[in-house]
């Protein structure tokens, strides 16, 4: 697949990020918005061939979300579940990466399974349970403190009232979407769809403190992923100066 053209997208969250404390990362994201501004349910994108008849009972549209869709890669593109709120990759990547190397433990299709086929319709949002069994520290680095479960999309149904069905998103359905993220067993794709039909791969050993890039410009797919690791703590010597010669008085 080639690439579209740049086009801005405008951003309306904050990162999922680390305190102030570190200068090798970003500030902790304010994450939790007041509850009456979130919708319970969202419109499902499915790919042109199934029926995209899926409305929302309730909807409430904010300036909080930035769609995108966690995916396996397929011979074509990809197919995944929806993800309502913060898709930028400053808040995605964080989650994904520490979810795959403590809580999956590098097990790859037992992270698929979770986010993709154990899943209805959708997520509303992805929490900091992916964050279990994390260190505690980095957890903290990761989150400022601020813990929120991740949460299904609920009452989703169809113009005639029936139950919606399951649908996937594939790359031809996904033109209302901003971001893709595509796990492949050497990291994730990270696509930013208003610009590109593809992009960088972050390896799953990324450190998830690092400091990402959330313009969507900057992931071109042939060029590397725009992060940059985490400052390295200074090291304290462990061992003691040695003293000083002491002087011995003149007789």
């Amino acid at each position: 697949m080639g690439h579209r053209p740049s086009r801005a997208v405008p951003r309306h969250r904050q990162p999922l990020g680390a305190g102030p404390a570190d200068p090798g990362q970003h500030p902790a994201q304010d994450h939790r918005a007041h509850d009456a501004a979130r919708p319970h349910a969202v419109a499902h994108h499915g790919s042109p061939s199934a029926s995209p008849r899926a409305l929302t009972v309730p909807f409430q549209e904010t300036d909080l979300s930035t769609r995108s869709v966690i995916a396996r890669p397929t011979p074509t593109g990809f197919a995944g579940m929806y993800v309502h709120f913060d898709g930028y990759p400053d808040n995605k990547l964080p989650l994904l990466l520490a979810a795959f190397q403590y809580r999956f433990a590098g097990d790859l299709e037992a992270m698929a399974r979770h986010l993709i086929d154990d899943v209805e319709h959708g997520w509303d949002e992805l929490g900091t349970d992916l964050l279990d069994g994390v260190p505690a520290a980095l957890r903290r680095s990761l989150t400022g403190g601020d813990e929120y479960p991740s949460r299904q999309m609920a009452n989703v149904i169809c113009a005639d009232g029936s139950p919606a069905e399951r649908e996937l998103i594939t790359q031809d359905g996904a033109d209302d979407l901003e971001w893709a993220y595509v796990l492949h067993p050497h990291g994730i794709e990270v696509i930013a769809l208003q610009a590109y039909d593809r992009g960088p791969v972050v390896a799953w050993d990324t450190d998830p403190r690092s400091r990402i890039t959330a313009n969507p410009g900057a992931w071109h797919p042939d060029t590397r992923a725009p992060i940059v690791a985490p400052r390295p703590a200074p090291r304290l010597s462990t061992t003691a100066s040695a003293p000083a010669p002491r002087k011995t008085a003149r007789r």
